[in-house]
């Protein structure tokens, strides 16, 4: 078992993943599980939309996570690349890569080139299935933009979450229809437009709730994302929440009324409180401590 009291730096890891993890997901895991104690991951990072953005992979993972732009490493030879490695980690022995693994300018090297330049071991993990379907990240993506939150769900091996500040809204809702709190979303791959059940996380409390993403059809036409928390039991002031998709209720529609919006809203609240409860963000691990989440090149 890791020791998960253990500071992990750059200069103790003697295990790395590699790969890009993003939404840390079922398949990833089983990388994760190859790394055992002084483990880390190195993530391949191209900074677009993404299921887990950045160093929030180290939360999923319970490891740390060493960024390497792509735009910076994708005209090294793999043999350059491997060596970067090795001046980066200089206790490095293992390295652990997914059975599709390849690397290197134009993706040239692959898993056999890889036992053939490191001198260290080498595991090339299988891939991973779940319910007949071959668990990768570009599969969940797509699922995620389908709004097909539960066949994600179940690829990811948890609730797809995304994270933002709470802004400033129209100022019509909690008047005219249900109080709801406004997101600034960054760098996270946003569902298909519509309404979903959902559980929304503030501090260390998950409420149920409802969320609304897509423009604004019934009244100014803007682009948001917002969520209604159920029988507004939440603080009512607060910056920062992470919101959990549980089902996709309905697709986004104008409606000829705020009446009518209202109505169709009090249907969702209902729907939604058939399939709200507690929320876990995280794997069930127990956190363990090492440098800031790790830090790119």
């Amino acid at each position: 078992m890791p020791n998960f009291s253990t500071l992990l730096t750059k200069d103790n890891i003697t295990a790395v993943a590699i790969g890009h993890f993003d939404g840390v997901h079922r398949g990833h895991k089983q990388l994760l599980k190859q790394l055992g104690e002084f483990g880390g991951l190195v993530v391949i990072d191209k900074n677009k939309a993404n299921i887990t953005p950045k160093l929030k992979r180290a939360e999923y993972s319970n490891y740390p996570c060493f960024l390497y732009d792509f735009e910076s490493i994708k005209g090294l030879s793999g043999e350059e690349f491997i060596a970067l490695l090795k001046s980066d980690f200089k206790n490095l022995k293992k390295i652990v890569v997914g059975f599709d693994f390849r690397f290197g300018r134009n993706r040239a090297w692959d898993k056999h080139d890889l036992k053939r330049i490191f001198d260290g071991e080498v595991v090339v993990v299988d891939e991973v299935c779940y319910d007949g379907m071959g668990v990768h990240s570009s599969s969940i993506r797509e699922l995620i933009r389908q709004g097909n939150i539960d066949e994600a769900n179940r690829l990811i091996g948890r609730e797809y979450s995304i994270e933002g500040n709470v802004i400033k809204g129209q100022g019509i809702g909690a008047k005219e229809l249900v109080a709801t709190l406004n997101l600034d979303i960054k760098s996270y791959l946003l569902p298909r437009e519509g309404v979903y059940a959902t559980r929304t996380r503030m501090g260390s409390y998950t409420y149920g709730s409802v969320t609304f993403i897509g423009n604004r059809l019934s009244t100014d036409g803007n682009f948001s994302v917002e969520t209604h928390i159920l029988d507004e039991v939440a603080p009512k002031v607060t910056k920062h929440v992470a919101v959990c998709f549980i089902k996709r209720l309905r697709d986004n529609k104008k409606f000829n009324n705020l009446s009518e919006l209202k109505e169709q809203i009090k249907r969702d609240i209902n729907e939604a409180r058939q399939c709200v409860g507690v929320c876990d963000l995280f794997f069930g691990e127990t956190m363990r401590y090492f440098d800031g989440y790790g830090a790119g090149i």
